[in-house]
């Protein structure tokens, strides 16, 4: 019983800070993604 508690908490752990890189991996994304539109509008003008 208490392998599988341990092994639930460990479970656990890394889903939330894999949802935690995730979300920073979308946030990159979208900088990355707005240095590319200002890139253009300025090569546009």
């Amino acid at each position: 019983m208490k392998k599988i508690v341990t092994l639930s908490l460990i479970a656990a752990a890394m889903a939330v800070s894999a949802c935690n890189t995730v979300a920073g991996v979308g946030r990159d994304v979208q900088a990355v993604g707005g240095a590319v539109a200002s890139g253009a509008e300025e090569a546009k003008n």
